[in-house]
């Protein structure tokens, strides 16, 4: 049950540190984010230039001058500022926001180098340049699905990696309900908990102590897998109705806690 890709990196200091791969969906959750605090900018730079333009030809016709390549500058410049708007965002606050972008920060989700460390302006510059390529072409999407540390081409150019946010947890920093405590007695009789092998226990302890920081969307979806392949690992015909996937994962666990004691 591989649901959170984790990497470790050894710094230049020889440390290990361990991290959980953002993944494709928070990345383009954080992205259509971003495109749309994008859009507001430019937006209000369009209005401006627009009425500047305007004004600007116009003054140019009051005193009789050639205006010919006029509306080819005023197009040429337009382009090359949109481009500059669009890849400064990213570059802006990747850079001194250790990492992350408006969208990035909801998500919690952040940009770090391959070593682990903090990236700099020109990891965040390289990103921005290549973000282009990724988006149009959909190369980002193919790379992130294929490679294992999930790397667009920006990652490979710059040397970097999109995490999780990584919060201090341990195993009791979340709690389970009554109703889970009844039906793990349950399971305790009707399951074959001794099926559940250690890293699958592992994964849902991780899911439980994560998924607070989850976004709704990503949070329900994964219960839902995470529960339909433990059901089918300890062999249990049935659920109780009104169970939702949460409340059967926290049964679980605790379940597999109290066999495991005795």
């Amino acid at each position: 049950m591989h649901f959170f890709n984790r990497v470790t990196l050894q710094t230049p200091e020889s440390v290990e540190l361990d991290f959980t791969l953002a993944g494709i969906g928070n990345r383009a959750y954080a992205l259509f984010i971003d495109y749309i605090f994008l859009s507001a900018i430019l937006l209000v730079f369009l209005i401006f230039w627009a009425v500047f333009s305007i004004q600007l030809v116009a003054l140019i016709e009051s005193i009789a001058l050639n205006n010919s390549s006029l509306n080819l500058w005023l197009i040429a410049i337009l382009s090359l500022i949109t481009f500059s708007i669009y890849v400064g965002y990213f570059v802006f606050f990747e850079a001194f926001w250790r990492g992350q972008t408006p969208g990035k920060r909801y998500v919690k989700i952040r940009v770090i180098r391959d070593d682990g460390r903090p990236i700099r302006l020109q990891h965040s510059t390289l990103r921005a340049l290549l973000r282009p390529v990724d988006d149009i072409l959909f190369l980002g999407v193919f790379l992130i699905t294929l490679t294992r540390k999930e790397k667009r081409l920006g990652d490979l150019v710059a040397g970097t990696i999109v995490i999780q946010e990584e919060q201090q947890v341990t195993a009791k920093t979340f709690s389970v309900s009554e109703n889970a405590e009844v039906l793990a007695n349950k399971l305790q009789i009707e399951a074959d908990l001794s099926s559940l092998m250690p890293e699958d226990f592992a994964v849902i302890r991780e899911y439980l102590q994560r998924r607070e920081a989850m976004i709704p969307e990503a949070r329900t979806e994964l219960s839902r897998k995470l529960a339909k392949q433990v059901k089918e690992v300890i062999a249990l015909e049935n659920v109780p109705p009104g169970v939702s996937a949460n409340l059967f994962l926290e049964a679980v666990y605790l379940a597999y806690q109290q066999q495991s004691s005795t």
